[in-house]
């Protein structure tokens, strides 16, 4: 192992064990109490599967015979969760194939980030996270599973389903995602005309032609935002069964995939042979990897949040220092848009997660000594998955990238240091994500131009008022303001205004996409806003100095004096679109550096 990544493996580990421990101790007590369907009268069970078929009726008869719980975040909006109507039938008859029988136990929402993104249901965005956690748990708590299948994809879906599933870690869980859209116009193309539309030089028809191009059919969107690095995590967790992340929908192969999934969780449930339940597969070594995947694929930004939050549901504490320091020693070894100019698709042809498991174990800088739904050992995750005569089977992937242009070594990476960095400073603790940015835009030094919402930056774009060098500040974004909406849609404009040649950046208590670029952004700053954090206190004028290769966030001014001013009001919440009902995931939520989650009483 890699000096650095052992060392912050062994602190995470005596950080957390006392809330390990406990959480440890919670899942065994509720593996020893079995399943609830054994102590049910029979009349409850008998509720349970009512509307079954008879033929599982006689199998659910049998209080020992395995049962699967399905839960699914199935909607036709979101083009990555449209595949998933036909899967619970896939899912049911594979699981009659050894004896078994599933179970759709439950729905969760699943919001389109894509959709909402500048809207006010953006504001629900990130708690959405935690209300399908608790979705999931609503699912399962029936207690009448031996394991479940979970179908999510999309940015705040797989964190959720993890959380919810991690309450119920005595039982084991694969994640089952639905692959990649067919590539559509290329990246460039796309970002060509959305440069022309924020100038005024693209019509809104014309704009609207380029997206249907690029968003046309079923499966993820192919950029590599949160939805393709929710993916990537999971393989590295070992929570797919190897090669899953990246095969398109409605395909034989996508379809074996998901046959084999609860055909797999039958044989690793209690009682079996491989007995692998989540808590037994999630644990400091797969957390270390995930993070690691992350720094080495320039991954979301989202998941400074959502890791946090993730192991915290497992009782592993995370911190951004632990994210530091390992992107400070992984090296970036693939490009993919907004990072590139390639999609998923190519860089799952370039050799995908196979190349990139087999790169950072042989570098030391993943674990192998992890336990997967898979089997023992992350190395069985070098493998992708074939039809061999209409056999599902796993060779081993490419030892050597197929494009270097999208995948390289870690002897020759795209740069030295992963794709985030924490800052600090006086105006308190944020993260950046340098793999997209160019060198020469990674230290800027400019006034602050402030805004408390982001359509007053984009209002003071479309009066011209931004072609001059400017930081821009844009405040009471937090969580407990207004839900940590995404600022996507100041990247438009704000990148206009870097090609320009002026220098800009943006600093935030808010979050940017999965797909933000190439402008500089210091994002997630906590303390936030709205409970007195230093961006409450900076005013038009004041001259900032943000250093993403240093690791800092600083203000010209003395800390002292900043603090004494006057501190700006946020705004009162806005109600409508359901934002009312969120108040008290808003007062309940926990800072961004502990993953901004209402679900622990803690926060």
């Amino acid at each position: 192992m890699h000096s650095v990544t052992a060392a912050v493996t062994a602190r995470i580990v005596e950080r957390s064990r006392e809330t390990r421990a406990d959480y440890l101790e919670r899942m065994e007590a509720a593996r020893q109490a079995g399943p609830g369907r054994g102590k049910l009268s029979c009349a409850n069970w008998a509720h349970a599967f009512a509307a079954s078929p008879d033929g599982d009726k006689q199998q659910m008869r049998n209080p020992t015979a395995p049962n699967i719980a399905i839960v699914s975040a199935y909607n036709d909006m979101l083009s990555a969760h449209q595949p998933y109507e036909r899967f619970p039938e896939i899912l049911r008859q594979a699981a009659r194939e050894v004896g078994a029988t599933a179970q759709y136990a439950g729905g969760v929402p699943a919001m389109c980030d894509g959709v909402t993104q500048g809207r006010p249901g953006m504001e629900l965005s990130l708690f959405s996270r935690d209300v399908i956690a608790m979705a999931t748990a609503v699912a399962l708590t029936h207690d009448a599973f031996d394991a479940s299948v979970l179908l999510g994809i999309c940015d705040k879906i797989v964190p959720g389903l993890f959380i919810g599933a991690a309450a119920f870690g005595h039982l084991p869980a694969i994640f089952v995602p639905s692959g990649p859209m067919t590539s559509g116009i290329s990246n460039a193309e796309k970002a060509r005309v959305r440069g022309l539309y924020a100038e005024g030089k693209a019509t809104r028809d014309e704009l609207l032609d380029s997206e249907m191009k690029s968003y046309h059919g079923p499966g993820t969107c192919t950029f590599y935002g949160t939805a393709n690095t929710n993916q990537m995590m999971m393989e590295l967790t070992g929570l797919h069964l190897p090669g899953t992340a990246f095969v398109s929908p409605n395909t034989p192969l996508r379809d074996a995939l998901t046959a084999a999934a609860p055909k797999r969780a039958v044989a690793i449930r209690d009682g079996g042979d491989d007995y692998t339940p989540f808590s037994a597969v999630v644990d400091a070594k797969s957390i270390v990897n995930a993070i690691a995947g992350l720094m080495a694929t320039g991954g979301s930004t989202n998941h400074t949040l959502h890791i946090l939050a993730m192991a915290r549901a497992a009782g592993i504490l995370v911190t951004w220092e632990d994210f530091d320091d390992l992107s400070r020693v992984t090296p970036l070894i693939a490009r993919v848009y907004p990072n590139g100019t390639e999609d998923v698709n190519a860089f799952h042809a370039a050799g995908g997660m196979s190349f990139v498991t087999r790169t950072l174990l042989d570098a030391g800088l993943v674990h192998d000594d992890v336990r997967t739904v898979a089997g023992a050992g992350l190395r069985r995750y070098i493998q992708e998955p074939f039809l061999d005569g209409g056999k599902l089977v796993w060779r081993d992937g490419p030892a050597v990238s197929l494009n270097r242009d999208i995948l390289r070594p870690v002897d020759d990476p795209f740069q030295p240091e992963g794709g985030m960095r924490l800052l600090t400073g006086p105006l308190g603790r944020g993260v950046i994500k340098t793999s997209a940015v160019k060198p020469e835009h990674r230290i800027i030094e400019a006034p602050a131009l402030v805004f408390d919402d982001q359509d007053d930056l984009l209002a003071a774009h479309g009066r011209g008022e931004l072609n001059r060098d400017f930081i821009a500040v844009v405040r009471f974004q937090g969580p407990r303001a207004n839900g940590m909406p995404e600022l996507h849609s100041l990247s438009p404009p704000l990148g206009v205004q870097l090609d320009k040649g002026f220098k800009v950046a943006l600093v935030t208590d808010g979050r940017m996409s999965g797909a933000s670029g190439k402008v500089p952004a210091a994002i997630h700053m906590t303390p936030e806003a709205s409970v007195g954090g230093p961006l409450a206190y900076i005013r038009n004028g004041d001259i900032l100095r943000l250093d993403a290769e240093g690791g800092t966030l600083e203000i010209q001014i003395d800390v002292r004096e900043l603090m004494s001013r006057e501190r700006a009001v946020a705004p009162r919440p806005a109600s409508g679109y359901g934002r009312e009902l969120f108040g008290w995931m808003r007062r309940a939520a926990g800072p961004a550096d502990t993953g901004a989650c209402a679900l622990f009483e803690d926060a």
